[in-house]
């Protein structure tokens, strides 16, 4: 982990609500530098291992703080902190002067077997298909999972397509997804020639 002043330079986004405060950070670095930094602080222990493997295998710099009413439970937070997640996503893409666009990925983590597919197209789509086999991993409700990523789906305005193929060890089927979105993520925001990958030279 690096240390959270590294991300002093980073448009830093913020969700205040009721039931959680988060800031957050989302940055690209080009290719001469180290990436895939990561400072994350949620309160969710789960989700802070997640989010960390997320930033290493993207290769993008992610800061997390959060505070959220985990004493109810950890809904609000993880969902919350996809919402920002999802707008940074979209922040950094529109700002690209070109990227790959769609990315894909089989994620094999042991035993366990994930796909992701996704595309940076301005239209929000969410397919979460996955029966994890148990319902929590520690504390953590594992239907949760979808609500994070619908959430980044939404508030990113991309296409995701995740599926769970084969099962497991239910941290290994999380952790597969995970890696397997930041590195479909990865692929799709990688630099092309020839400027906004859309017929209509446009995409929102």
């Amino acid at each position: 982990m690096s240390n959270s002043q590294e991300f002093k330079t980073n448009p830093i986004k913020e969700r205040e609500t009721k039931e959680t405060s988060i800031k957050l950070a989302l940055s690209k670095k080009d290719g001469t530098q180290e990436a895939g930094a990561s400072t994350i602080k949620t309160g969710v222990g789960f989700l802070d291992h997640m989010l960390t493997l997320f930033a290493f295998h993207s290769g993008l710099d992610l800061y997390v703080e959060a505070n959220g009413d985990t004493w109810v439970d950890d809904h609000h937070t993880t969902e919350d902190i996809g919402i920002l997640l999802g707008e940074a996503i979209r922040d950094l893409y529109t700002s690209l002067p070109s990227y790959e666009r769609y990315g894909f990925y089989f994620l094999p983590m042991d035993e366990t077997l994930s796909r992701v597919v996704l595309d940076l197209s301005g239209r929000p789509v969410c397919s979460f298909n996955a029966a994890f086999s148990r319902e929590k991993v520690g504390t953590f409700d594992t239907e949760l999972v979808a609500e994070f990523f619908y959430a980044v789906a939404m508030n990113s305005r991309m296409t995701l397509h995740i599926d769970l193929l084969k099962n497991g060890n239910t941290h290994h089927e999380i952790e597969g997804i995970f890696k397997g979105f930041a590195r479909a993520l990865a692929i799709a925001l990688a630099p092309t020639e020839g400027g906004v990958p859309s017929t209509k030279g446009l995409i929102q």
